[in-house]
């Protein structure tokens, strides 16, 4: 029997390496009008797209759906200027300059 050298430890770091390559943010343009379910937003924060979403409303009416939920599992959520910038855990949102 052949013996042979395997470094686990390359492997895991190249598996970790594609798998943040596959897991890479994307920023997504949206409308937040009520016609999209909540669910689908929350299902877009959860993989990792930060939303740049038009408010065509009642910020606060339209986002009533998923706001809790994206905080709670530690997304930020920004009101800026007739936009709601939703972004997924780990992806902050700098507001100094505002």
């Amino acid at each position: 029997m052949t013996e042979f050298d395997l470094d686990l430890r390359a492997v895991e770091d190249q598996i970790d390496e594609e798998e943040r390559k596959e897991r890479e943010t994307r920023v997504e343009l949206g409308v937040l009008d009520g016609t999209t379910p909540a669910e689908e937003w929350v299902a877009a924060v959860e993989d990792d797209r930060l939303l740049v979403l038009s408010v065509d409303g009642d910020v606060n009416e339209r986002a009533a759906g998923f706001a809790r939920e994206v905080t709670e599992r530690g997304g930020e959520i920004v009101h800026f200027r007739g936009f709601l910038v939703v972004a997924p855990p780990d992806v902050g949102v700098d507001t100094d300059r505002l």
